[in-house]
């Protein structure tokens, strides 16, 4: 059973990561952001300028970033239903399973909203993720049953 959560957690951090990855991808202006601050740090405050096209390579090095990310984007959601399938596989419940995987999910694309796009959640969205780390709590609690032992009841 262990095997299957840890694939169901993976399964649903890769899921974070992929989504992510698209409003990377997705969002020219936030990536050419960074590679702007990135440019005055690394240039220590200085104005790169190409003398050629008078812009900077930020105007460009951000549409590789963009195909970057949306490879990673493809990449995470192939691997991510790969560990989803395994974690179906070592499980004795679905059901556990998708919890487990939209669980982590859901936390884990609150860390990365926070960390990559500096979001913040309201009162409701923590409320609603304790529910459902509740109900994954119940979930894991619960024993499966077995059906020998159904069979032999009914009969």
């Amino acid at each position: 059973m262990l095997p299957g959560v840890i694939y169901a957690l993976l399964a649903g951090f890769l899921g974070a990561i992929a989504s992510s990855s698209a409003k990377l991808s997705l969002g020219a202006d936030y990536l050419k952001g960074v590679c702007e601050t990135g440019m005055k740090i690394w240039a220590g405050e200085r104005t790169i300028i190409t003398r050629e096209f008078e812009t900077t390579p930020c105007e460009w090095l951000h549409i590789p970033l963009r195909l970057l990310c949306g490879g990673l984007l493809f990449t995470c959601n192939a691997v991510m239903w790969t560990f989803f399938a395994k974690a179906l596989r070592h499980s004795s419940s679905s059901a556990r399973v998708t919890v487990t995987t939209t669980a982590s999910n859901f936390i884990s694309s609150a860390f990365l909203g926070h960390l990559i796009f500096g979001e913040t959640h309201a009162t409701l969205w923590w409320v609603g993720i304790s529910l459902t780390l509740s109900g994954l709590l119940i979930l894991h609690g619960s024993t499966p049953r077995d059906p020998q032992q159904e069979a032999k009841k009914h009969k």
